[in-house]
């Protein structure tokens, strides 16, 4: 069995959301930041506006969100190239669920993504559409939560 191989990751965040006094109040700063990596654009980011953010900034729940729709598009279009299915085109329409707590924190209780696939020929719908259940298994963020992700899948033949 190959030894399992170590990924790093790195990421620099700043707020950006001092209006002059800091936290001295809790209606007395912003929550916006910014996301960087070496050699990517910023990600401007800020709190869910339920949470006094900024609704033109991305937040961390869409990001998580978008994440696992990455990753799963990533692994099932790897699982695709694999079995021979050929893909052109996908989106997904993926939905989360969030439930605060009394304590004022939270967690996601569930996400869907909602693939929709298109495949060269019909021949290959049926093993498209199953393939999602591999990508899962392959994906490495929807392995790293503590709760469920679910997959309603569409598959279409193009051209048809």
């Amino acid at each position: 069995m190959p030894s399992a191989r170590r990924h790093t990751y790195r990421t620099d965040l700043t707020w950006t959301g001092n209006l002059g006094t800091g936290t001295d109040t809790y209606r007395s700063y912003r929550r916006t930041h910014e996301v960087t990596a070496p050699g990517l654009p910023a990600i401007s980011g800020s709190a869910d506006p339920h949470f006094r953010g900024d609704a033109d900034r991305w937040n961390p729940e869409q990001l998580l969100l978008a994440a696992l729709s990455q990753c799963h598009m990533l692994s099932y279009l790897h699982a695709c190239a694999v079995a021979g299915v050929v893909v052109t085109g996908y989106t997904d329409q993926a939905g989360g669920t969030m439930e605060e707590t009394g304590d004022g924190g939270g967690h996601f209780t569930e996400v869907v993504l909602r693939p929709a696939v298109e495949v060269a020929s019909p021949a290959m719908a049926e093993q498209a559409a199953a393939l999602h259940d591999r990508a899962h298994q392959l994906c490495f963020i929807a392995s790293s939560v503590n709760f469920p992700v679910r997959h309603e899948p569409t598959v279409t033949v193009a051209g048809a």
